[in-house]
Parts: C-alpha cells; structure tokens; sequence
C-alpha cells in the first residue's frame, strides 16, 4: 500500500449514485433570467427531462429553450395551460414576486411539486393562501434559499445550536450594494410588489433566522426609502422613472424568546456595507463580515468573542470550502428533486419562510404608517 494512501487518515467522501430509471419530467414557469439556472441545474442531472415551459411574452419561452438546445420542449402562453397539458413530476416558479402565488397554487392543486424562487410572495396573506395549498394536495414545496446550502451558513447555525453563545439576546443583520439596482420587473410594485428586501433582504433574514431556530416575530418598526432607485443620478433615467419600491430598508423586530433582530438592507448606498451580521448570546457572539454583494456565503472568516478561564479571547472560525465545485445553486435543485423521488421532507420549508415574509410585510406596513405595528400570522386551516 503507497505512502499516498496511508497518509489519508478518512476516505473520500462518496458522491451519491443518482438513480436514472425514471426520469423526473419539469416544467418551467417564467423563462426570464433566474430560469436560466434552473436550465443549467437541471441539464446536469441525468435523472431530469424538461418537457415545457410558460411564458407570458409571445416567443420568449421558445427562444429561452432554443438557447439551451432544448427545441423539443413544449412551450404554452401561461402556467394554467401548462398545468392542463403536461403530466409533470415538478415545476420551477420563476416568475415575477407578484405572481409566484397564484403560479405556485395552481401548480400544488394539479398535484405538482413545485420549486419556488425567492421571495415567497410578496404578503403574509398570500404565504398564508399558498400554505393553504400545500396542505392540501400534500406535495412538496420548497423555497428557492440556495445560501442554505454553503457550509459556512451550516457552520454558523452548527455554531448556535452548539450552546457556545450562550442564549442568543440580539442580532445584527443585513447587507446590500454600494451601487446594484437591478431592472427589469424588479423596480415596480406591480411586478415586483417589494424591492431589495425580497431580492437580497430575504437572505441575510434567513442566515440569522435559520441558525436560531426560526422564532416567531411579534413586533416590527420598519422604514424604506427609494432615494437611489428614483434618481437619474443613480439609476437610469427610464428605469429612475418607472422605479417604486425601497432600493433601502431597515427595521427593529422582537421575536419570540426575547431576541431583537436588527436589520438593514440596500441596494445602493454612499457606504460599503451597512455593517457585519452580529449574533450576541450571554455566553459569547459571532461577527460574520459582511459581502459586497449577496452571494450565498459569508465575506471572510468568522470570529467568535468568548472568555477562556477568565480571559476575553477571539477564536477566528476559518472559511468552510464547499464539498464540491457544482455549485449552491444546483445543490439547491438537487435536494428539492431528492425530496420528490423520495417522499422527503421540503429542503427549506414554507413554515419557515412563512416568518420571513411576515417580518418583510411587516417592515413594509410599519413604514407606510410611520409606527411599530404587531406582525398578524394567520393559521393555516
């Protein structure tokens, strides 16, 4: 036996055999720019055929198909008459945020599971309503929270659940762009519904949430303002006409256990980050530094504050490599497949991100009436 072998003190992880006796047909509802790393996900896979794909715009499913040599694909003028058509083992939602409701609903009472980009809606209600459908036809739905799945975001939560915090008493969260407004049906309520807090917003809540065990918000006061967005200065000047969601928000949320979330989020700003991801607990705190831009991973390695015999020290918690090169975004879609084939349970389930939409509507509604209001959560019948 070489030198070579012996000096490997645990063998190499394994990659999991995938089963390609039946494959899996998909569908794909909206063929704008997120489709296409659903496209790209799924063509790895040798256990998936994409059948179809919905679009609003007369030819853009055909060509989006066209691109990735997927001419065979059937192509329709909306998800309803996809869903009529087409026998369908799972559906991406890739739409605007204001439609992911209805898309998502419809798709679960056919009997579909359905893959649901971020954000999940754009209110608490529709959360509720599409929640709603999830229980009834008993399929899988998972929510398109692709930093889930980098293992510095497991090491964060590992790091709680670990009890080297201590109890956890407030947190710091959020991030942005110094300069990155996006276009297109990002800018516009009617599309769009919310601005940079469903786009990235979403994520930085959902790092903090998910390491702490998803508590219940009960109060928020919350402010946006769209300064950049709206300006000829910053954005372009057709784009600076038509924009009218928050380009910038902040709020101050209670959550259930006696855990204040701060948070703040941007998409352009006259500074670099609007500051670290700082968990305190009563034994020790976490800072996470913060990225340029929201990529699904922390900006640097960790560093842990804690007392040793006594003495006030820093353990720096190094950046955690990813087990493989294919990418957050494919782990994303392989685990929510996995989950189908296997009757499993939804990778980042809806009970979860049901919390996240509510303290994003809330921070919404707190702004538009300029006070803390309480965040209402319905029950899912």
């Amino acid at each position: 036996m070489s030198d070579a072998v012996l000096s490997q003190f645990t063998q190499a992880a394994e990659e999991k055999e995938i089963d390609t006796s039946k494959k899996l047909k998909v569908g794909i509802i909206g063929t704008g720019w997120i489709a296409g790393a659903h496209c790209e996900s799924y063509l790895q896979m040798p256990d998936v055929e994409i059948v179809a794909g919905a679009d609003l715009i007369p030819g853009k499913a055909e060509k989006f198909f066209k691109k990735y040599g997927l001419e065979n694909a059937r192509c329709y003028p909306d998800h309803k008459s996809m869903l009529e058509n087409e026998e369908l083992d799972a559906v991406s939602i890739c739409t605007y945020n204001a439609t992911h409701a209805e898309c998502t609903i419809d798709a679960l009472l056919k009997g579909v599971p359905v893959l649901l980009e971020k954000p999940m809606c754009v209110t608490t209600d529709e959360a509720v309503e599409i929640m709603k459908a999830e229980k009834a036809s008993g399929k899988i739905l998972s929510i398109g929270f692709q930093p889930r799945m980098d293992e510095n975001m497991k090491m964060i939560k590992k790091i709680v659940e670990s009890g080297t915090l201590g109890k956890i008493y407030y947190i710091q969260t959020g991030g942005g762009r110094r300069r990155g407004i996006p276009n297109s049906t990002f800018i516009e309520k009617k599309t769009a519904g919310i601005g940079a807090m469903g786009d990235i917003g979403c994520y930085s809540m959902d790092m903090v949430l998910n390491a702490i065990g998803y508590p219940k918000p009960l109060t928020v006061t919350g402010y946006t303002s769209n300064f950049f967005g709206t300006n000829p200065k910053y954005n372009n000047p057709a784009d600076a006409a038509r924009f009218d969601v928050e380009d910038f928000a902040a709020a101050f949320v209670r959550l259930e256990g006696d855990i204040i979330l701060d948070f703040r989020i941007s998409w352009a700003m006259h500074v670099n980050t609007p500051g670290d991801t700082i968990i305190m607990g009563t034994e020790g705190a976490l800072r996470i530094p913060s990225t340029d831009c929201w990529n699904g991973t922390v900006g640097g390695p960790m560093t842990l504050y804690h007392d040793v015999a006594g003495e006030q020290c820093e353990t720096i918690i190094p950046i955690v490599p990813n087990k493989d090169d294919k990418g957050l975004f494919y782990h994303k879609v392989r685990s929510f497949l996995d989950a189908v084939k296997n009757n499993g349970e939804a990778p980042v389930p809806t009970s979860q991100i049901l919390y996240n939409q509510a303290i994003i509507d809330g921070i919404a509604k707190s702004a538009e009436l300029g006070r803390e209001i309480e965040i209402h959560i319905p029950s899912i019948d």
